[in-house]
């Protein structure tokens, strides 16, 4: 970057002008030190005129709620390994400290929560502090998430800089997610509205009219049944399991983690299960469930709950009562070209994270972009998906985020909810009693455990609520018509999730930058130039 300012004869002064940095969460906030380094010790620009640049250079945006996310280094470690950007940070955090007291005059308890040194037991530098100081512009991923952000998370920072805060909802790019993973749909829609969807995406809201074309609803299902069948090559492929095209397909992909709560749809199957094995000639919806992830390599439980999902479906797929009418799928190795697979294939969306945790997803658009329909919390981008397609078009279930908080600030029971419900306590009995661990009543013990006696992100309180939806789910999936239509929709009405939009607004709002035409020279114009 330097470089290119020296041999541009610009002066370091317009560094900010020429170049914008975006921290994509607090990774690599570390840069804000580093930038200051080379301007003050390198090129010995005075401290109040790099520190200006370096705040119009940096803008800051958060991707998580969840507290232990938000990035502290120790600072035994950091003064090892970064001993000079450690003195910055010190000399940053007095300097910005100053401006706390000032503005806040006598507030103690304020200054220690902004502090970029975290003084509580043993100290660390807070990442997310340093990002949110030396930025001149923070945002969240969704609408929902930036509220929180201003609210709960960063609400210092925000009554602090109110300017500063600002959303900018994530979005994903119809070119690899719609026409290089799902062709056959893309052909079919570029037949009947042109190319243009695929550098405009809201152009798919010309798709709404034939929701009700008989012949284009047809030809729809053809291509997912088509995909289907695809998908159920490679799970046989990858797993050996036989999937039925012509059952919902049900998916859930994602990082394992108890917000996300796939034990949540672990207790769906196993209600199903239950259900079944009581009332053999019960009517019901073939399903295939089909889970993709990876857990973290320290997170016990997120693996405990690989190992639940995995242990279910053992059980469900050689068990003859309910052959053909439920089967379960974990899809090894889950990544960008798995993705590419599953998300075509999917009928049904599994967006169920406790209300309030999910900063937005980005799983939800690829999935309500081909197609299927959405079961999910008020939760991340999920409120903008269903008030986008419509809240008939969308399976909603659960607490709000407002309900959550609510819950944790009365005192929430968990046992209270087992003990009131008997389908929940026929779920919970039947895997604390061994009959997925081959009578190993240990196995699942911390999860069951963490459920009764703590369960901190209510899938007790929101069992209910999501097996009533579910029911509702099967009613609409046996109406291929309504289906078809809801399916159809989702895809018209998914144009504010392109990522061409989120990259406008932060082109706009944040960098301040216009668009650049650019004239391409064909080989033979470019030789003879």
């Amino acid at each position: 970057m330097f470089r290119i300012l020296i041999r541009q004869k610009l002066p370091l002064e317009k560094f900010h002008e020429k170049f914008a940095v975006q921290l994509n969460d607090t990774h690599p906030a570390i840069a804000i030190a580093e930038l200051m380094r080379l301007l003050v010790d390198e090129y010995v620009m005075p401290w109040p005129q790099a520190w200006h640049v370096t705040c119009k250079t940096f803008a800051y945006t958060n991707h998580t709620l969840l507290p232990e996310a938000l990035e502290r280094w120790s600072l035994a470690v950091f003064g090892r390994v970064l001993p000079r950007h450690l003195q910055i940070i010190f000399e940053i955090n007095a300097h910005f400290l100053e401006e706390v007291r000032i503005r806040f005059l006598g507030d103690e308890a304020r200054i220690s929560r902004l502090s970029l040194i975290d003084e509580s037991g043993e100290r660390y530098v807070r990442m997310a502090h340093l990002a949110c100081v030396g930025s001149h512009a923070i945002n969240g991923v969704a609408a929902l998430h930036s509220e929180l952000l201003k609210s709960d998370v960063l609400k210092d920072f925000y009554e602090m800089w109110p300017h500063k805060f600002s959303n900018k909802t994530n979005g994903v790019t119809p070119r690899r997610w719609m026409v290089l993973s799902n062709p056959r749909l893309s052909d079919l829609i570029t037949e009947h509205i042109g190319d243009g969807w695929i550098k405009d995406l809201s152009q798919l809201k010309r798709l709404e009219p034939l929701a009700e074309d008989a012949g284009f609803r047809s030809r729809w299902r053809e291509i997912k049944q088509h995909n289907k069948r695809q998908f159920a090559a490679v799970t046989l492929t990858r797993t050996g399991i036989v999937a039925d095209p012509d059952s919902l397909f049900d998916v859930l992909v994602k990082r394992i983690h108890e917000y996300k709560r796939q034990h949540l749809k672990v207790l769906h199957i196993v209600s199903l299960y239950h259900a079944i094995k009581s009332n053999p000639s019960l009517a019901v919806q073939p399903r295939t469930f089909i889970f993709g992830g990876k857990a973290a390599p320290g997170y016990h439980l997120a693996k405990l709950m690989i190992k639940l999902i995995t242990a279910v479906g053992e059980v469900v797929n050689r068990d003859p009562d309910v052959r053909g009418r439920l089967k379960v799928v974990f899809l090894p190795n889950f990544n960008v070209t798995n993705g590419q697979r599953v998300y075509p294939a999917a009928d049904l969306s599994e967006q169920i994270s406790t209300a309030g945790k999910e900063a937005s997803g980005t799983g939800n658009m690829k999935f309500s972009m081909n197609g299927a329909l959405t079961i999910g919390t008020l939760d991340g981008a999920n409120i903008e998906i269903r008030e986008e397609v419509g809240a008939e078009n969308f399976f909603l279930f659960g607490l709000s985020a407002a309900e959550v908080y609510d819950y944790k600030a009365r005192g929430y029971r968990p046992m209270d909810y087992y003990n009131a419900n008997q389908g929940l306590r026929d779920v919970i009995d039947l895997i604390r009693s061994g009959f997925f661990s081959r009578g190993d009543t240990e196995l699942f013990r911390p999860l069951i455990d963490g459920l009764m006696h703590e369960d901190p992100y209510l899938l007790f309180a929101d069992f209910q609520s999501y097996i009533e939806c579910q029911a509702k789910v099967d009613a609409a999936y046996r109406d291929t018509e309504r289906w078809t239509r809801m399916a159809i929709l989702n895809t018209a009405r998914s144009g504010k999730f392109s990522s061409d939009r989120t990259i406008r607004e932060y082109c706009k709002d944040i960098w301040h930058i216009e668009p650049v035409p650019i004239n391409l020279l064909t080989h033979a114009e470019a030789g003879s130039a």
